[in-house]
């Protein structure tokens, strides 16, 4: 088959399309053959070799596509790939990162991480929504424990976690703030249902959430780290909730603790998500309550280009492998 993989660490130009050996599904495994896969930042990081993973790998963690054979599921049947593999001990490891992933034209994977296609879904947004739509869930569902009707800050609106965290916030009843340093995408977000959108850039995020919001934001979803963690701190009400599933600009920011005592904040750390988390997320989608958001559709052959325009920030939404068949 063809796949994408890498034989070192380095930038983009280390992805190769080329043959690699189809797999040989094991006992309980489904065998798919892929039209879809997205990339998330967690394939910039494996190909950069944060972590370094054994090699030759095949990169992607979320698939959609057609079974080949698999017990529990018909050929030709139309499915999605959890790929979240949920241990059932606290421990996850991730298709793509722990083992072979989707930039492929066929994977074989648990039957358990194997779910019908929505309805009426196409294969490029089937592709776009589990690992981001999973983290997303689990941070402001599973951990902050949303409420309706309070308020969101998502920061970096052009990434996948946070149109995906605009989404599930909507659909739980609650209000959000975004921001970005890009006019256009702070309009589309407002055409998402943000109910303030706000530039990074030029703003004083803090103050106007403080303003909008009458006191702060209820819940801050942090993927960014360095370039916003103080404002993220700032920005959360007395007794709020701080989501933090990454760290795009650097892991080390300052730590004002003293924002955390004063305020009497709670941080959540989050990864990924429980299969719980993912079935939860998977009936929002089902229902039409949430739609993934697909920023461009790149052939897989051209997956160079597609993390070329991920590290540049450029898109909004998720960006999309498409896969011959």
């Amino acid at each position: 088959m063809k796949a994408i993989r890498i034989h070192e660490d380095g930038g983009p130009d280390v992805l190769r399309y080329e043959d690699a050996p189809d797999p040989v599904p094991g006992t309980g495994q489904v065998l798919i053959d892929l039209r879809a896969a997205s990339l998330n930042h967690l394939d910039v990081w494996i190909r950069k070799g944060l972590p370094s993973v054994g090699k030759p790998r095949i990169l992607g963690a979320d698939g959609a596509g057609v079974v080949v054979s698999g017990e529990g599921f018909a050929p030709g049947d139309r499915v999605v790939i959890n790929p979240g593999i949920d241990h059932g001990d606290g421990r996850i490891t991730v298709i793509g990162e722990h083992t072979d992933g989707t930039h492929a034209e066929r994977i074989a994977v648990p039957a358990s991480q194997v779910y019908a296609i929505p309805e009426g879904m196409d294969f490029e947004t089937a592709a776009a929504f589990p690992l981001v739509f999973e983290t997303a869930y689990r941070m402001l569902a599973t951990k902050a424990a949303l409420r309706e009707g309070e308020w969101v800050l998502v920061w970096g609106i052009g990434s996948g976690v946070s149109t995906a965290s605009l989404a599930i916030a909507k659909a739980l009843g609650a209000r959000v703030i975004v921001t970005s340093g890009s006019p256009a995408k702070l309009e589309r977000a407002r055409e998402l249902g943000a109910e303030a959108a706000l530039n990074h850039d030029s703003d004083d995020v803090p103050a106007l959430v403080k303003e909008l919001t009458s006191g702060g934001a209820h819940v801050v979803v942090d993927h960014v780290g360095a370039a916003t963690w103080q404002r993220s701190l700032a920005a959360a009400r007395a007794d709020g909730r701080v989501c933090v599933c990454g760290a795009t600009s650097g892991p080390n920011p300052p730590a004002q603790l003293h924002r955390i005592w004063w305020k009497q904040l709670t941080v959540y750390g989050s990864t990924m998500g429980m299969r719980t988390d993912f079935e939860a997320v998977y009936e929002l989608v089902s229902a039409g309550r949430v739609v993934p958001v697909v920023d461009h559709v790149f052939p897989l052959a051209e997956a160079a280009a597609a993390h070329e325009r991920l590290e540049a920030g450029e898109q909004l939404g998720k960006i999309v492998l498409r896969i011959p068949g």
